[in-house]
């Protein structure tokens, strides 16, 4: 069975998004784009919060967020219990995002990370496991209200 990742963006990260959209298809994933749909302003809470509500709905167990620097909409996507938003900016900190913090969604800023950098970020972030071990407790801190 294909794997869903959901993917949303405002409008400055619309034209990121799209490379990520493909990427993640020649990757053999399903994506759920959320919007938007085109470059017209947009609040990018609004998309955060789409895609939290995916996630939270069993539609999609990870996502992809961008916006102009990736800090609004992570900040918006982090306000959910159930997301754990990692803004990144190279490989290391995509994969080091889920070996240690278990994180269900990669965070880009389209303004900010080129589109060869954003695509091996997604690849590092979908690829990389969770390590478990000492990070469990710190992560399910994360969880309580």
């Amino acid at each position: 069975m294909t794997e869903t990742i959901a993917i949303a963006s405002d409008h400055a990260g619309f034209a990121l998004k799209g490379v990520l959209k493909l990427e993640l298809e020649s990757l053999g994933y399903a994506p759920l784009d959320l919007g938007t749909h085109d470059t017209a302003s947009v609040d990018y809470p609004d998309y955060a919060d789409k895609l939290a509500q995916a996630i939270k709905a069993g539609k999609a167990a990870r996502g992809v967020l961008v916006c102009g620097t990736g800090i609004g909409i992570s900040i918006a996507a982090n306000r959910h219990r159930e997301i754990r938003a990692a803004l990144c900016q190279d490989v290391t900190t995509a994969r080091l995002s889920r070996e240690h913090n278990d994180a269900n969604v990669l965070v880009l800023g389209g303004r900010i990370v080129g589109e060869e950098v954003a695509r091996e970020c997604l690849k590092a972030f979908l690829a990389t496991p969770f390590a478990g071990g000492r990070h469990v407790g710190r992560v399910a801190k994360l969880a309580k209200p």
